[in-house]
């Protein structure tokens, strides 16, 4: 069932192996090994908490945003007519607006120019 190359994590027995090879090998440095170890767990141990605190700050300093509730969301103006070609960047030349073809008071198609119409209301 179990294959020769499934390998898991080390049973009472395999643990006394590996310490006495750790032992052939570091020897009289073992305790130097291990304090050295030691540190630099302590270490690591200082920097996530370093590295903890200043998220904290950040989250501290940042001020509150509006909720997507408390904002207010108004429409942009639509800006039809450009100074400069918006592609080429050429000048545009300023486009003249048409002439009104309904009497915007009455509804009635105006006949001839904004001027004849001016002249026969007042």
């Amino acid at each position: 069932m179990f294959s020769t190359l499934a390998l898991g994590m080390p049973m009472g027995a395999e643990w006394l192996v590996i310490a006495a090879l750790g032992l052939l090998i570091f020897g009289k440095r073992l305790p130097e090994v291990g304090r050295s170890l030691g540190r630099g767990i302590v270490e690591f141990k200082r920097g996530i908490k370093g590295v903890e605190e200043e998220i904290a700050e950040q989250v501290d300093q940042e001020p509150e945003r509006p909720r997507l509730t408390d904002q207010v969301t108004t429409a942009a103006p639509v800006k039809t007519e450009y100074k400069f070609d918006p592609y080429t960047g050429k000048p545009v030349e300023p486009v003249e607006k048409p002439k009104a073809k309904f009497d915007p008071y009455t509804g009635k198609p105006i006949e001839g120019t904004e001027e004849q119409t001016q002249s026969h209301g007042a």
